[in-house]
């Protein structure tokens, strides 16, 4: 049993990034970035299991969704009969550091292929990750070509695995959830950029909230299904709101007037490309759809700006370290006031 998300104490903007994800997954993913122990892998895992069952074609290995993107195992079975359906549980899938290419994508059995003359594909950990959650601790660890096919992989949505003129396809949409301390090495810019949303977590400083965190931990430790049951209506509350906000999501009307103010912001900051602008757009609107309100407002443009845009910042030479979050606090009251 994990720890109830509801129960966790302080992170809101950790928590609330992790939510927005969740909402719309379109968003990209989040890199969190600070000290050790502050509830990162907790948050994700309560998250998961807080959420509402999927609904999976029954013994897919890539857990395809019924009515959406299909294996070519799905495909081959959809031409014949329908497709068994059944539920299944979100989780979380831990990718090691270590990891090589072909654990992470999957293999071609070409020798198979070629005296059997059918398709063997061994799922990597791509597979497992369909549908979940894809955890990576110390991302910025990770070898650059293993990121980038992470990454490529959690853009297209899909993976595709070539050998010999032997293809195999299977849905790879997963919410990227990556950590990293900036003191043990950076991320080179263009992988910083393929993240959604980030965040910096650190410990909580105030008296109380340090105490209410031995609280809780004790009565978890002491009895985990007693305290879930303390925070069984809180829960309840909130994955009913999140599949609430995600059926409102298409409802929340992009006006011309907040499209500018977003443009004017990323223009001001002189970002390369328009993922910024994209993110910050996606990540607003889920936040006015989760505080049920009918058009972005400025509250959530600037919300949306301050997890989509510290990471994507240039740091000019001369300019002190940490200097791009007063710059951006600057264009944000600038462009919204």
């Amino acid at each position: 049993m994990n720890f109830p998300f509801t129960a966790i104490v302080g992170q809101e903007q950790l928590k609330t990034a992790l939510i927005l994800n969740v909402i719309d997954p379109g968003i990209g993913g989040l890199l969190v970035m600070g000290e050790k122990g502050t509830a990162k892998s907790t948050a994700v895992r309560a998250l998961a299991e807080l959420l509402p069952e999927l609904a999976v074609v029954r013994e897919c290995r890539f857990h395809c969704q019924p009515d959406g993107e299909l294996c070519s195992v799905c495909q081959d079975r959809q031409a014949e009969n329908p497709l068994p359906q059944g539920h299944k549980k979100m989780r979380v899938v831990e990718l090691p550091l270590g990891i090589t290419e072909d654990r992470l994508i999957g293999t071609l059995d070409i020798e198979h292929a070629i005296k059997q003359g059918e398709k063997r594909f061994e799922p990597g950990l791509l597979a497992d990750a369909n549908r979940n959650f894809l955890y990576v601790d110390e991302v910025n660890l990770l070898e650059d070509h293993i990121i980038d096919l992470l990454l490529d992989s959690a853009a297209m949505g899909i993976n595709t695995v070539e050998r010999e003129g032997i293809s195999f396809s299977h849905p790879a949409r997963f919410i990227l959830v990556g950590t990293m301390n900036p003191e043990e090495g950076d991320l080179r810019p263009q992988l910083l950029d393929r993240f959604g949303l980030c965040v910096q977590v650190t410990g909580l400083h105030g008296k109380e909230q340090r105490m209410d965190i031995l609280r809780r931990k004790a009565a978890f430790d002491s009895d985990p299904t007693a305290f879930g049951a303390l925070w069984r209506e809180q829960q309840q509350e909130l994955a009913e709101r999140i599949v609430d906000t995600r059926e409102r999501l298409a409802s929340v009307e992009l006006t011309d007037s907040a499209l500018e103010k977003i443009v004017t912001i990323t223009a001001a900051l002189h970002l390369d490309g328009h993922r910024a602008d994209i993110v910050i757009m996606k990540t607003a609107r889920a936040l006015a759809a989760y505080r049920e309100l009918s058009a972005i407002g400025n509250a959530e443009i600037r919300d949306a700006a301050l997890i989509s845009l510290t990471h994507r910042q240039k740091r000019l030479p001369f300019e002190e370290v940490g200097s791009e979050r007063g710059k951006l606090l600057r264009v944000l009251e600038e462009s919204l006031s």
